[in-house]
């Protein structure tokens, strides 16, 4: 199924394309979500402590690896909106091809560099050894999480956002009983959670395959695709990489947020933990809509209609308005019930939920600007400018890097958690003026009055 964005309302386009991501964001959510309630409630609060404590690392692997392939179908999305079948076909081999490449880097950089990577970010004794086992499965597994990204990426870029929603939909329903098999019958622990993770991914991806070669033609590449175009990858890499590097940059940030956490022990990181898990889920609709607005401005920047680009940013801050305050309140409410789920009846929340009490209420105050960030940055991406994007990763990196050094120097774990913020609200502001630049330097080239 096929889905031209550049004809009908905006906001309808949007809200249709964008709600089947959402759903398939919250079941993405599931897999690290469902290992995190397992783990605690089987195997302890400092196994979820550990799982935890690497959950920055967890997004600098899967931000690289879903930047890098998002990057490398933009072009695709571009492709598809000017009417170019063969062209579509042949961006979607060389995908397929550096996808490869990226996925063996990865692999090899993440398993060498565990080790010191831990020491450095203060990862506590107690849960040193649960931390290390669980991310080396995980980065183990990266094939499966960038061709999963990858293959999905490349139905969105064609404007299909349901089947891979269908596809995660059953394999988060799989990891679920991955989950309580390895870690409740084989007695496997953390690392048991990874691997049910890797499996469930794996089957997405080769779901997403056998879909595409069966139903979608236009991404099914002929023989004579199967190589590397210089043409193609030139552009798919100055799009991809700096991509990639967004989230690798703001990855670093928050990795030295979280070494920052680290330093007040186990307790609170597992209060953390949990009380992240839960913000994760609430603002999933703001990396769905980004999501979106990449493929919507991707097929109609490719069409040449830059108003139309223009009308759909502002609906989508519009709904984004909406839907962050609605996401605040229920993270204020329902934090104590919602981090109840993580523990066993044996573990103190009432020593626990300050610490997630403290996040959650810092970093609600902020999430308007957390959902422009994914709105204007996906939307310059769309339209190629990817470096500029890039330079909001930049922004975020520097703003959590000064807060979380200054956390460390006065020990204050409101100004730890109080980097996701402070990026926020900073990258927020400057994502608008340069989503502005972009639009403005792309109509002086193509010789319209701004």
């Amino acid at each position: 199924m096929e889905n031209n964005m550049t004809e009908g309302r905006p906001l309808t386009i949007i809200l249709k394309f964008m709600m089947p991501l959402f759903l398939g964001n919250i079941f993405q959510q599931f897999y690290n979500m469902v290992d995190a309630v397992i783990v605690g409630k089987f195997v302890g609060a400092n196994a979820l402590a550990a799982v935890g404590s690497t959950g920055t690392i967890m997004f600098l692997v899967i931000g690289l690896a879903s930047g890098v392939t998002t990057g490398f179908t933009v072009l695709t999305s571009q492709k598809f909106g000017a009417g170019d079948r063969e062209a579509t076909q042949k961006t979607a081999a060389n995908s397929i091809i550096l996808a490869g490449i990226i996925v063996v880097t990865l692999t090899a950089v993440s398993l060498l560099s565990m080790n010191w990577l831990l020491r450095i970010m203060n990862t506590p004794e107690d849960i040193f050894a649960d931390a290390y086992s669980y991310i080396t499965v995980i980065c183990g597994g990266i094939v499966t999480i960038v061709y999963y990204n990858l293959f999905s990426s490349l139905l969105r870029a064609i404007g299909n956002s349901r089947i891979p929603l269908f596809f995660l939909i059953l394999s988060a329903l799989l990891n679920i009983v991955l989950d309580l098999f390895f870690i409740i019958n084989l007695k496997m622990g953390v690392a048991g959670a990874a691997w049910a993770t890797d499996v469930s991914q794996g089957i997405s991806a080769i779901l997403c395959v056998v879909y595409i070669i069966n139903k979608i033609p236009v991404l099914t590449p002929k023989k004579e695709h199967w190589r590397i175009d210089p043409g193609y990858t030139k552009s798919m890499l100055s799009i991809g990489l700096p991509m990639g590097l967004q989230f690798g940059i703001t990855a670093g940030g928050t990795m030295i947020m979280q070494t920052a956490i680290n330093m007040f022990g186990s307790v609170a990181v597992a209060g953390f933990t949990a009380a992240s898990k839960v913000q994760n889920l609430l603002t999933q609709g703001m990396m769905a809509l980004g999501q979106t607005m990449a493929a919507y401005t991707g097929q109609n920047y490719g069409r040449g209609d830059l108003e139309r680009v223009d009308r759909g940013t502002w609906d989508a801050m519009k709904i984004m308005v909406v839907y962050s305050i609605v996401s605040a309140v229920i993270a204020v409410l329902c934090l104590p019930y919602l981090m109840s789920i993580f523990f066993s009846s044996s573990v103190s929340l009432a020593e626990l939920l300050p610490w997630g009490k403290t996040y959650i209420y810092i970093s609600v105050v902020f999430y308007i600007p957390l959902a422009m960030i994914f709105i204007y940055r996906n939307s310059m991406q769309g339209c190629g400018y990817s470096l500029t994007a890039m330079s909001l990763g930049i922004i975020e990196f520097f703003a959590r890097l000064i807060t979380a050094l200054l956390a460390m120097r006065l020990h204050s774990y409101e100004l730890a958690v109080g980097a996701d913020p402070a990026a926020w609200f900073i990258a927020g502001v400057a994502s608008f003026i340069l989503y502005r630049f972009v639009m403005k330097d792309i109509r002086k080239k193509r010789g319209k009055t701004a």
